[in-house]
């Protein structure tokens, strides 16, 4: 059965409540991250109220990651932002690594 589908003795607007409550976030992956993973991106579907940090410790867990929040500098929709920054439903939300060189 599809999550959009009332279950049976269900409304429709119980089933669109329960729908409305999660949000899809488009994750991209580089560097070590993409090979913990093992891809370059991925949709998660969040509760509406998780935050970056929430994000991150979930993912962390999914796929193992070696690195800590504090090691990772945070971007939404391409632009730089603070961990305490609230994401929304569609935003694309990159976890980036620290960039050695010269």
């Amino acid at each position: 059965m599809s999550a959009i589908e009332p279950k049976t003795g269900e409304s429709k607007t119980e089933t669109a409540t329960s729908v409305d409550t999660a949000m899809d976030i488009n994750v991209l992956y580089f560097a070590s991250l993409a090979d913990e993973a093992g891809c370059q991106q991925e949709t998660v579907s969040v509760a509406q109220s998780t935050s970056l940090s929430q994000l991150y410790e979930q993912l962390r867990q999914k796929h193992a990651f070696s690195r800590a929040q504090a090691e990772l500098r945070v971007a939404v929709n391409d632009y730089f932002v603070k961990w305490t920054e609230q994401i929304h439903d569609g935003d694309s939300v990159v976890f980036i690594t620290p960039v050695a060189g010269g």
